[in-house]
């Protein structure tokens, strides 16, 4: 069962406190997280950068055009998920970017959208209750 918006607010808050508290206590409770996952992967995608670039030379080498092509796109595919997995890595005491406020792009609009959305079916279904019960 999700977590009402009432108590994920308190959670954050608790969170922040904790990180505010002791940040080394914190940061140890993180654990293999999100950040972690994405930290791996944005170093799976350096190494998958210098196999490209390897690949490239090796090609220039050979004198064969399509291994430097495939070197290429292997340079480019990685250091795109390089990019947007450094992009998404929340830093330490951070909520994650799904869950921050700031900018209105469209995943966060959206989830405000089915949040709201939410809140209301669950008033209905509240006052549904309530009188029932009356």
């Amino acid at each position: 069962m999700p977590l009402s918006e009432h108590e994920q607010r308190m959670l954050e808050q608790m969170e922040r406190a904790l990180y505010a508290e002791d940040p080394k206590f914190a940061t140890a409770l993180e654990g293999s997280g999100l950040r972690t996952y994405t930290r791996k992967r944005v170093y799976q995608a350096v190494a998958g950068f210098l196999v490209g670039i390897a690949l490239l030379m090796a090609g220039m080498v050979a004198q064969q055009i399509w291994i430097s092509v495939v070197g290429f796109l292997v340079m480019l595919g990685c250091a795109v998920l390089a990019v947007t997995g450094w992009r998404k890595a929340p830093k330490p005491g951070e909520q994650q970017p799904a869950a921050a406020g700031g900018g209105d792009s469209g995943a966060r609009r959206r989830l405000r959208q089915r949040r709201s959305m939410m809140n209301r079916i669950e008033q209905r279904w509240q006052r549904r209750r309530d009188e029932q019960g009356q």
